[in-house]
């Protein structure tokens, strides 16, 4: 991939990201591009709505692109992602058999691929991923830091709303 290749991805993760955001979720996003270069599938975090903890945004598009080539095995292609992928997404990420993982800022409290942990490319599994970080790094840190600082200043999380509209309809 050249470097302009690599942006116009990262940055269509991050209008993923921005959505989810929107939607009151983490803004994190991902994209999944095939080995001739289409984006096969798109993904946004999902967690709060729809009340699943594997609802990351790699998660999401990985099982999109699953659908679309018809196939749990995602061979040759490359996930770009805003956020260093969780252990639980990097183990997706080796069981799909991504061939390149992309992704834009550090996570030092759960990032799986050096930061915590160390799931991707550990040697004693059988796949191995080539890993790119830091591409649009400071943009990316940026949003969250930005989204989490908003969500300390006050509530407004889609949970806490519609458990407030939920209290509000009982009265």
């Amino acid at each position: 991939m050249t470097p302009e290749q690599e942006i116009a991805f990262m940055q269509a993760a991050i209008a993923e990201a921005q959505a989810a955001q929107a939607a009151g979720e983490v803004p994190v996003g991902a994209i999944v591009v095939s080995p001739t270069g289409e984006i096969l599938s798109r993904g946004q975090n999902r967690v709060i709505r729809d009340h699943d903890p594997s609802g990351h945004a790699e998660m999401v598009a990985l099982r999109a692109a699953g659908v679309a080539l018809e196939n749990y095995r995602l061979t040759g292609c490359s996930l770009y992602v805003t956020l260093e992928p969780c252990a639980m997404c990097a183990g997706a990420i080796l069981h799909a058999r991504i061939a390149r993982l992309v992704y834009a800022a550090p996570d030092p409290k759960a990032g799986a691929c050096g930061s915590a942990l160390e799931v991707m490319n550990h040697p004693r599994l059988n796949h191995r991923c080539e890993v790119v970080a830091g591409v649009l790094a400071d943009e990316c840190s940026t949003l969250l830091q930005t989204f989490f600082r908003s969500r300390r200043a006050g509530p407004s999380t889609l949970l806490e709303e519609s458990s407030a509209s939920e209290t509000n309809e009982a009265k």
